[in-house]
């Protein structure tokens, strides 16, 4: 019998690129960043080299990322408590934080994808994701707001709404309202899966969003479950989603490949603080190889099934790989 001897596609870097299954590049990145109201930068202690910025840092920050290839961010407002309240009213207003960081934005880069954040949490006082009556999250009553809330992101120049409440029926409601007031091409990146997961700890610390009583679990998924996360994905994709969401990443590995599988939609994942935050306390402490370790986490997101990669090392990958292809 002719022995066989998989080992021949590796022996060279030349053969090696040749046969490489999975690409990673800076296009397939999104960089998330916080946005708030004060003069200056305020580092965030639970996710080394992130801060919430202000205007001006979050363009500067916008700008060195699409200068190193990433061509999308995402955003997130930071709000004072003084500025929440019980309806997230300041979700709506049209020069609110986030609109008003969308238009400056959109100025200052206009090739730049733009992807806004629809969920009630960052201005609520209530912490939830939507909202709260006697204690309960009230789905039907909170459509009407986060189609508002994508509306005036819309009009403020988003290119993608991306909501990530896990109200039943909000994709529906998004898409027809941003259809009525004429924002036919804004795309809608639905978090169709997103898991009520441990991992959230560093982003809740960023926005101050954690629920002020309960948990998020009545609405977010059991970490258990997989066929209720297909159940998610072909409603969504019925409703309108232009793109599908699953949160976390690695821990859900499996899921993105069963996601991917499901649909003919991008599929995006989002490789969440707590993700980033090990991998730097790990390399802090001289256990890993931050810059190696971020990679191979993201190829692995790529393996899986992943399109687009929510990632806060995303300006960090994209030197990486330019300095891999620089050496190649």
């Amino acid at each position: 019998m002719i022995p066989l001897r998989p080992r021949r596609n590796r022996v060279s870097a030349g053969i090696r690129s040749l046969v490489h299954e999975t690409d990673l590049g800076p296009e397939r990145l999104v960089l998330p960043l916080f946005v708030h109201d004060l003069p200056t930068a305020v580092p965030i202690a639970s996710m080394p080299g992130c801060s919430r910025l202000p205007l001006d840092g979050l363009i500067e920050a916008a700008r060195e990322a699409h200068g190193v290839g990433v061509r999308a961010v995402a955003l997130f407002p930071a709000l004072a408590d003084a500025s929440k309240d019980h309806l997230a009213t300041a979700s709506t207003d049209p020069e609110g934080l986030l609109p008003r960081t969308v238009r400056a934005l959109k100025r200052a880069l206009p090739d730049l994808v733009v992807i806004t954040d629809v969920a009630m949490d960052p201005y609520s006082s209530d912490g939830h994701d939507g909202l709260v009556r006697d204690g309960r999250i009230v789905n039907d009553d909170s459509l009407p707001i986060l189609a508002a809330m994508a509306v005036a992101q819309a009009r403020a120049g988003a290119d993608v709404v991306a909501p990530s409440d896990m109200m039943d029926g909000r994709v529906g409601a998004i898409r027809a309202a941003l259809d009525a007031a004429g924002f036919h091409d804004v795309a809608i990146c639905s978090y169709c899966v997103k898991y009520a997961s441990a991992f959230y700890g560093p982003f809740r610390d960023a926005l101050d969003s954690a629920p002020r009583s309960g948990d998020k679990k009545t609405y977010q998924m059991d970490p258990a479950n997989v066929r209720e996360a297909l159940r998610e994905v072909a409603l969504d994709e019925s409703e309108g989603a232009d793109w599908l969401m699953v949160k976390p990443g690695l821990p859900y590995l499996d899921v993105i490949s069963r996601v991917r599988a499901a649909t003919a939609l991008p599929v995006a994942a989002y490789h969440v603080s707590g993700e980033f935050a090990m991998l730097k306390a790990a390399a802090a402490n001289g256990w890993l190889d931050y810059d190696k370790c971020l990679l191979e986490s993201l190829l692995s997101l790529r393996r899986a099934g992943a399109d687009i990669i929510f990632t806060y090392g995303a300006v960090d990958a994209a030197r990486l790989l330019a300095e891999r292809k620089r050496g190649g």
